[in-house]
This record gives structure tokens, C-alpha cells and sequence, in this order.
């Protein structure tokens, strides 16, 4: 298969032949996707699907599509990128991936009804996009969205592509570099009529299961696949949180060294904690600095950057209503991570207050300080998951979109960020009762809630002693706590609403609205006691 580059200067494009012959593809809205036997021979030379945005997300995803059979077209407004993109395939494989410099021959190398994956940055730059390629398109073509953008962009751009006869999808894509080459989590969400364009294409470039497919399906209208990759960003956040504070508590208190350390993570990536971020942190630890003394990782300033998508989730929570306090928190923890400076300033301030001598002093045993951490970030982790469940259950309630939690739990055990081994059991669960109302009912994780909590408190008990902070692992133990009780003093900020602002209350006893006029009440009881 050779791979070659169409430059601007060539009037049309000789587009790709593709060696194999197999049934041309269509699609009928009222008999679905059908095969009709024509010889490819007979139908133009075209690459099967094109692709825009060739940073490095954009060049994996493309390598990896040529990579499954699929002869791919690709563009950038920085011809450079093509060039690059170009070579990689030949050095990789010889891939069938054909660079263009203009959007006009771009289009035109793809086979109809076209199909076009952009990956570029969210907002303005897909409008743009958007613009640039649309005018070139036809009637049923379509544009796949592989970006993490808001979900009502997507809505939007949906309708306005609707208008001008063009299908639209909205695809969220997890993984990183790595999962784009070698197989992502995809999450498409709007036209069905675009995703079944494109359905054999996903499947198989998508990560592989062994024991439950390709981790893809289509999600649901709207954007709905944009929206749930986002609350999946927001659990990474949540995930990620509690692993550093595993790290604080584990070095700081425990005094464990990199070494250890790496031990202890990879011993933790081989039972109920295994999975991608677990893996990774082992590694990091691992990793000696190739510019000084000593291990990289300390030499990472503590300051952690963000792109948008945990703050979308958390504002989402907060207008649903939906409680996703560990998801809030690792969101907190980067604001304060980034005020470095003055964390600085704030730590000569407190020197006086004897916090390093609590560290000094703490004794403890390593063995059962290792244990019990692990005990509570498995806890923890629960929360993040089942808070970030709860969320897509309130919008899919809220559009009507009817998406399956326990199916989003499949396609995220492989190819994603916070692809783990307990995942698959977070599918059971919601296969064992879709309406769940919270995974910590479910009665598998319920125990496992129940044997862990003691190791858990422990945990938050000795960090909040020796003063370091867990903000995630303590808003989750919270949050259990709470979720648990049968009764909170919820009743007394109502009593208080009530008091100043005339909110009303319902009572226990009685059913119906009520107000009292507590002041007055107040007053005379305050008057009868003089």
C-alpha cells in the first residue's frame, strides 16, 4: 500500500484504491444499515473516512485507523502536520494514510457519504472548523466531533448541521496518546444514522476486552457522548485526587521512600486496585531524574494544571442537585495547587505552629499503614465512581436520553484513563438492578463498604493529626457517612430557613407545608423566662 502526499498543487486528488473488494455500505432510516452486492471495482477510488486535527491525539487516532484497514485522508491548517503525520505512517507500517494540504481536496478524497473526524480544540476552533469543511460537503455526509467539548456546543451544532443536510456526532475519545494509537475508549453520542456510518470503523479501532468487546457502543441523542465523557473526566479527577493523598499519607507520615514506594503500587496493580492510574503512579516512582540526583517525581513542581472538564462536572452537579463532593474536591485541590506562591509565603507563616514537629513525631507501623490506606482508597474510589454515576443518571433522566450506566461501565474497562478492574463489577451491579439507586447499596459493594470503613477512618484520623490534608479521601467518607444515616440535622437548617426567610418545613408526623413564626415564639419564651 503506498503512501503518498497530495499537496496543494495538485488540481484533484488521486485518491486510494482499496486492494480488498467487499459490499459498498449504506443506510436507510427505514430498513437500517444494508448491504447491496456491488463490486468495489465499480465505485470511486476514495479513502473510507478523513480525519482533521493532526496534533499528536489527532496523528495516533489516524494511525491507528489505517492500521485496522481502513485508508485514511488527513488534514491540518499547519501543512507541516500533515507532512509529519504522513511520514509516521510509512515508518510505522506503510499505512494507507494520504495527507492533504487544502480542505477542498481533502473532502473530496473521501468516499460518500463522507465521513470526518475533527480533533481539534474545543470551542471556537470546531466552529471554525466546521466552516472550513462544511462548505465542500454534501447532503448525508458526516462530521464526528472527537473533542472534549460541551455538550450543548454539540446540541447546537447538530441542529445547524441538520439544516444544511449534514449528520453530526459528538464522540468523546479516552485514552490519551497511547489509547488513540493502540485503541481508545469511544463515547459517540447524537445521530444514530452517523454512528451506524461509521459503527464498523469503531468497533474495531476501539480497545479490546477480551471478555466484553471493543470498549464502544453508541451512547445515546444530543450530546449525550460528550456529556458522559466529561463526567468520566470527572471521576479521573476524583481518582487521581485520591491517589496523590495515598502518596502524601504514605510518604509524609509513613516516611516510605520512591522505592517502597513503587513496591507498594505494584503490589496494589495486582488485586482489587489494578488499573491504569495505579499502574502508571507505580511507574512514575520508578523513574530516576535524568538531569540531577534523585527521583523525577520530586522534582515535578506541586502544581496541577487542568483543561476544563472537572469544573463542567462539578457545575453540572451543583444544577442537578446531585452530591459529587470527592469529584468537588479534587477540583478545590487543583485551585490551591495553583496558588504555589502563596502556599509558600502561608508555610513560613505557620512554621512557628510546631507542624513539622507532628510529622517528626509520628510513629507508625508501615505494614498496617500500607494496608490501611489501601483499604481506604478503595473506599474512597467507590464514592468517586458511584457520584459520577449518579450525575449521568440526572441527565439522562433530566433530556431523556436513557443511557446505561451499566454499559458506560463496560466500554470504560479498557482503553481509558480510569479503565480497572472493578469496573466489571460496577457493570454487575447495574446488570443486577439498572434502577441502583447508588452503587453503595448495591450488596457486593456495601460489604466491602462495611470492612473497609474502619481502615478508612484511621487513615483520615492520622492524616488530619499529623496535619496533611485529604480532602478526597475525607469528603468521600462524608459523603458515605451521610448517604448511611437514616436521619441528619438537616431538620435544624430547614427550622433556620424558615425562621428568617419564611421557606416553610414539612414535618415528620404530619403531611403538608408549614411555617412558624418562630421570632415572635422566640420572643415570648425569651420574655417568659425574665
Amino acid at each position: 500500500k503506498a503512501i503518498r502526499e497530495v499537496s496543494k498543487v495538485v488540481p484533484k486528488p488521486k485518491p486510494f484504491f482499496p486492494p480488498q473488494k467487499e459490499p459498498y455500505r449504506e443506510f436507510s432510516k427505514s430498513r437500517g444499515l444494508i448491504e447491496t452486492k456491488i463490486d468495489m471495482a465499480d465505485q470511486p477510488k476514495l479513502t473510507r473516512i478523513g480525519l482533521a486535527g493532526l496534533a499528536v491525539m489527532g496523528q495516533n487516532l489516524a494511525l491507528n485507523i489505517a492500521e485496522k484497514g481502513f485508508p485514511i485522508s488527513v488534514y491540518n491548517r499547519s501543512t507541516s502536520k500533515v507532512d509529519e503525520t504522513v511520514e509516521r505512517a510509512k515508518k510505522e507500517g506503510d499505512l494507507p494514510v494520504f495527507g492533504f494540504h487544502d480542505p477542498e481536496s481533502f473532502v473530496n478524497s473521501i468516499q460518500k457519504p463522507r465521513m470526518i473526524i475533527m480533533l481539534v480544540k474545543a470551542g471556537a476552533p470546531v466552529d471554525q472548523t466546521i466552516k472550513t469543511l462544511s462548505q465542500y460537503m454534501e447532503k448525508g455526509d458526516c462530521i464526528i466531533d472527537g473533542g472534549n467539548e460541551w455538550y450543548e456546543n454539540t446540541e447546537r451544532r447538530e441542529k445547524a448541521m441538520a439544516e444544511l443536510g449534514l449528520l453530526y456526532l459528538g464522540m468523546g475519545v479516552s485514552g490519551g496518546e497511547e489509547g488513540a494509537r493502540n485503541g481508545p475508549s469511544m463515547m459517540p453520542g447524537g445521530s444514530f444514522e452517523a454512528y451506524k456510518y461509521i459503527e464498523d470503523i469503531v468497533l474495531k479501532v476501539a480497545a479490546q476486552v477480551p471478555d466484553s468487546g471493543p470498549c464502544v457502543t453508541y451512547i445515546g441523542e444530543g450530546g449525550s457522548g460528550n456529556f458522559v465523557k466529561m463526567v468520566h473526566n470527572g471521576i479521573e479527577y476524583g481518582d487521581m485526587q485520591l491517589i496523590s493523598e495515598a502518596y502524601d499519607v504514605l510518604k509524609s507520615v509513613g516516611k516510605l521512600s520512591n522505592e517502597e514506594l513503587h513496591e507498594v503500587f505494584s503490589e496494589w496493580n495486582k488485586g482489587e486496585l489494578q488499573s491504569f492510574l495505579i499502574e502508571i503512579t507505580a511507574d512514575i516512582f520508578g523513574i530516576k531524574d535524568d538531569k540531577g540526583d534523585g527521583y523525577l517525581v520530586d522534582k515535578v513542581l506541586d502544581k496541577t494544571g487542568m483543561k476544563g472538564t472537572g469544573k463542567w462536572t462539578v457545575q453540572q452537579a451543583a444544577d442537578l442537585s446531585i452530591a459529587a463532593p470527592t469529584i468537588a474536591a479534587s477540583l478545590d485541590s487543583r485551585f490551591l495547587s495553583g496558588l504555589k506562591d502563596e502556599r509558600v509565603e502561608a508555610a513560613k507563616v505557620f512554621k512557628s505552629g510546631g507542624f513539622d514537629d507532628i510529622l517528626a513525631d509520628q510513629q507508625v507501623d508501615k505494614e498496617k499503614l500500607i494496608n490501611d490506606v489501601r483499604q481506604a482508597l478503595y473506599a474512597a474510589k467507590i464514592c468517586s465512581y458511584a457520584q459520577g454515576m449518579n450525575l449521568i443518571r440526572a441527565k439522562s433522566n433530566e433530556k431523556g436520553w436513557n443511557l446505561k450506566l451499566g454499559e458506560l461501565a463496560r466500554i470504560w474497562k479498557g482503553g481509558c484513563i480510569i479503565r480497572a478492574i472493578f469496573l466489571d463489577r460496577i457493570k454487575q451491579a447495574y446488570d443486577r438492578n439498572p434502577e441502583l439507586a447508588n452503587l453503595l447499596v448495591d450488596p457486593e459493594f456495601a460489604k466491602e463498604m462495611v470492612e473497609r470503613q474502619s481502615a478508612w477512618r484511621r487513615v483520615v484520623c492520622l492524616a488530619i493529626n499529623s496535619g496533611i490534608s485529604t480532602p478526597g479521601m475525607s469528603s468521600s467518607l462524608a459523603y458515605f457517612d451521610t448517604y448511611r444515616r437514616e436521619r441528619l440535622p438537616a431538620n435544624l437548617v430547614q427550622a433556620q430557613r424558615d425562621y428568617f426567610g419564611a421557606h416553610t418545613y414539612e414535618r415528620t408526623d404530619v403531611p403538608g407545608s408549614f411555617h412558624t413564626e418562630w421570632f415572635k415564639l422566640a420572643k415570648q419564651a425569651n420574655n417568659s423566662r425574665l
